[in-house]
């Protein structure tokens, strides 16, 4: 075991004096981990905690992600704890704020640093999943002996990036385990299930951000999965999804001049797309609401009876009976 750590190191040194840095992203960030973190790939260390209050807060700058997150890592461990691997809910430092596991691992988990409240930037443990994940923003396999440092080498680790609802990165979803007959086959599996929990939690963080809008899914969903936008009670797009926003061309400029939904939605919001046929569209449903009675119809729009009915006589809209 002695020669382990120097072996690994020697590997690395290798990759990274060759042009492979260029045409690899797992060389790449071994580069980056040892040229501009300056770190040692021998180095043997456990993952640097947090004291309990930068823990706390820590949490509460992800409050809502936690709340939107739950369900989720409740079902992703459903899926992945079977085989001996823990859920990790890392911000987008690098710290694991919330975790799933069984109880008869924990000691082992919490030996290797896989845990709330440790530290797995890539500045600080290397090419890892989490780190990487954040410092790439991709969805990656850090398999075993992909790690940088050689004391990680016994991991696995499959992890997604999460955006918040203005399409930022807040954090990444992460599986790992430390056993050593994970085939190829069950890290792909493993790789789906974290990617469709990140997009649950990111659609639910994003319902939570809008809960005075209707959340629709965009027409690029073909294109783009979570492809999710806010519209408020005046058709105007108020909030979109990095999905959404990279699918449709949506800037944070357009949403904060004001982006109609028609202009987004093509047919689907058309009907609002003339004023006339927006005047319309509002008289028949408050004669609708008021059970076809005028006098209560033009009170609850703020015009009188007459000028009511004139507009009925305009539109050709004819009362129920």
């Amino acid at each position: 075991m002695s020669g382990q750590p120097a072996h690994h190191a020697d590997i690395i040194q290798a990759a990274i004096a060759t042009s492979d840095a260029a045409r690899s992203a797992l060389v790449a960030s071994w580069r980056r981990s040892l040229t501009v973190h300056g770190l040692d790939p021998g180095q043997r260390q456990a993952p640097r905690r947090l004291t309990e209050g930068e823990f706390r807060l820590a949490r509460q700058r992800v409050e809502q992600l936690l709340r939107a997150a739950d369900a989720s890592l409740d079902r992703l461990y459903l899926a992945v704890g079977g085989i001996g691997c823990c859920v990790l809910l890392a911000d987008r430092d690098g710290i694991p704020v919330e975790r799933r596991g069984a109880s008869a691992d924990d000691e082992t988990f919490d030996e290797w640093g896989l845990w709330t409240g440790t530290v797995w930037s890539e500045d600080s443990e290397g090419t890892n999943g989490i780190g990487t994940c954040l410092a790439d923003q991709r969805a990656l396999t850090i398999h075993r002996d992909q790690h940088f440092f050689s004391s990680n080498t016994l991991l696995s680790c499959t992890t997604a990036p999460i955006y918040d609802h203005e399409g930022n990165l807040a954090a990444a979803l992460d599986v790992s385990s430390c056993r050593s007959d994970l085939t190829e086959g069950f890290v792909g599996l493993i790789a789906m299930a974290v990617g469709d929990a990140a997009r649950r939690i990111e659609a639910e963080n994003f319902r939570l951000s809008f809960p005075n809008a209707r959340i629709l899914l965009a027409s690029a969903a073909e294109r783009g999965a979570g492809a999710l936008i806010a519209v408020n009670g005046d058709d105007l797009v108020v909030g979109a999804t990095r999905s959404a926003r990279q699918s449709l061309g949506i800037t944070q400029q357009a949403l904060a001049r004001g982006l109609p939904a028609a202009d987004i939605l093509g047919d689907v919001a058309k009907a609002a797309e003339e004023l006339e046929e927006a005047e319309r569209g509002v008289i028949q449903r408050a004669i609708a609401r008021a059970d076809g009675n005028v006098s209560a119809a033009a009170h609850n729009l703020g015009i009188s009876r007459a000028t009511l009915h004139r507009k009925l006589a305009r539109f050709g809209i004819r009362r129920p009976h």
